[in-house]
């Protein structure tokens, strides 16, 4: 039996393995960037689900629900379980972003922002360098090839229509939505500590020779002091990406479990 009459056969339980497929496009980092045309992210799901089919279908057999009432709830479950797991992944994407605007405030770009076209927003500047350096650094270490791991796995980890609601779930969605927050300042603290020993020296200045225009001299002493400490940090920067992105995939394994 080819591969067409076997999806023609089970045409309902591919349309469900579609549609989970179809969930990391909507927010997965790379995969969800609104610059890829949605034809070739609907043409990738496909193929992702064509690819997976003969897998899935040996696990054994997966009887579709008969009403269109059932069948649209199962739709959304599974597209729900695809967007969990690229919601995990944008997680620590948005700590780079809430990183960048922390930054931003306390060198003095807070009022220069960028327009970023996987998202469609404006984001700061710094923390546009540093979205891209991290997408950078994501595809270079194959965290790409991760997520669609994560995904081949969620249909043995969670078989198609097993999933049950969990209340665990929600808790663990927003222990997730803090880390945002607390791995955000992680990375801004440097800079922000750096520009805060500024302002103290500034202010003494100040009270010292009072005839210095501090705001002439302290914008510009700033930037170069964030600037240069934001150089400095880089090759740090990349390792922490390194370990951010491992603990991400150990989040998504989390997040699948408490589907089961």
């Amino acid at each position: 039996m080819d591969l067409f009459t076997l999806m023609q056969d089970h045409a309902a339980v591919f349309l469900l393995m579609l549609t989970r497929c179809s969930g990391i496009f909507l927010i997965a980092p790379f995969f969800g960037s609104l610059n890829i045309p949605i034809m070739v992210r609907a043409a990738a799901a496909f193929l992702f689900a064509a690819v997976l089919f003969p897998v899935v279908d040996g696990l054994g057999p997966v009887e579709a629900p008969t009403s269109v009432l059932m069948y649209t709830v199962a739709v959304l479950k599974e597209l729900f379980i695809g967007w969990l797991i690229g919601f995990v992944a944008y997680v620590c994407f948005s700590a780079i972003h809430m990183a960048g605007k922390v930054m931003d405030m306390q060198v003095g770009f807070a009022v220069v922002n960028v327009m970023d076209p996987t998202s469609g927003q404006q984001i700061p500047l710094i923390g546009s360098f540093l979205y891209n350096l991290g997408i950078i650094v994501f595809l270079v270490t194959n965290g790409h090839h991760m997520i669609i791991t994560a995904l081949a796995e969620s249909f043995r980890v969670v078989p198609l229509l097993t999933m049950q609601p969990n209340l665990s779930l929600t808790m663990i969605m927003v222990n997730f939505t803090n880390g945002i927050f607390v791995t955000g300042m992680k990375i801004a603290m440097p800079v922000t500590f750096a520009i805060l020993l500024v302002n103290v020296a500034l202010g003494i200045l100040a009270r010292t020779m009072p005839q210095m225009n501090i705001f002439v001299v302290g914008i510009p002493l700033q930037l170069m002091v964030g600037v240069g400490i934001l150089a400095m940090l880089l090759p740090f920067y990349v390792m922490f990406l390194g370990g951010m992105f491992d603990e991400m995939y150990g989040k998504i394994s989390i997040a699948l479990q408490a589907l089961q």
